[in-house]
């Protein structure tokens, strides 16, 4: 579904992004993990058409990926940020915020898909007519995921998707996450800096380094220690625990 080869991106003089190179399969998710300033927040907004100042070979399903991208890959090409506070209107309603990307592609059905959509994120239809700041930080994520999946993508790019949020509500929005790639057969690339958080939901990681993919390994050897850079042994040594943050939680 998504192939990368010898990604580059410099802001003016300073390489960025340094010939990194990956591949999704229709259906996975690909993590990327490394420190801040390691370039993997930059390979997503290359990905999606936010960053056109890039060199090397991208492709979706199959397509060669251009600087400037037709509106159609924007249905296909969903991105989740962040801060699910800052990435909402805070005049809109969840209503206007699920309605308007369905407007803006053209599509039918909008007070069906609305409420569709909120359904699969587990949102009560009392929310629709809330505004955000009425709502928790998990309500948030869970509508901004909503808003993703309103044009029917087939990626989804995943930014610190859950780091904003308490540990339980990481735990509640990754199972969530999980559960739409199987019913929608989403593929996913998510970036985050948390080792637990990506072995949780991602099966392949590629650790970032100074703008190098420095190792590509199983979520299995991560957790186990089978690892071969010494950034990827080091990351691992600073996480105090890789636990499955679906435990997170839990009574004892």
């Amino acid at each position: 579904m998504i192939a990368v080869s010898n990604l580059q991106v410099h802001f003016g003089a300073r390489a960025v992004v340094r010939g990194v190179s990956f591949h999704v399969p229709h259906g996975t998710s690909f993590g990327l993990v490394g420190e801040s300033g390691s370039g993997k927040s930059t390979i997503l907004r290359a990905l999606s058409g936010l960053n056109r100042d890039w060199s090397g070979r991208m492709a979706i399903d199959g397509l060669e990926l251009a600087r400037r991208r037709p509106k159609s890959f924007f249905r296909d090409i969903q991105m989740v940020f962040q801060d699910p506070y800052g990435s909402l209107h805070p005049s809109q309603t969840i209503d206007r915020a699920l309605s308007e990307p369905l407007l803006v592609h053209g599509l039918d059905a909008v007070e069906a898909r609305v409420r569709r959509a909120l359904e699969e994120v587990a949102l009560p239809p009392s929310v629709r007519f809330r505004f955000p700041h009425q709502l928790s930080g998990g309500q948030r994520q869970r509508v901004a995921i909503a808003r993703a999946l309103m044009p029917e993508p087939k990626v989804l790019l995943l930014d610190e998707p859950t780091s904003a949020l308490d540990v339980s509500v990481q735990a509640e929005v990754l199972n969530l996450l999980r559960n739409l790639q199987e019913t929608r057969a989403l593929t996913y690339v998510m970036v985050s800096h948390n080792l637990a958080v990506i072995a949780h939901l991602c099966a392949t990681i590629g650790v970032m380094q100074e703008g190098r993919l420095v190792e590509t390994l199983s979520a299995d050897d991560l957790r186990a220690g089978r690892t071969r850079h010494q950034h990827t042994t080091a990351l691992r040594a600073l996480s105090l625990e890789l636990e499955d943050p679906s435990e997170a939680g839990r009574p004892a």
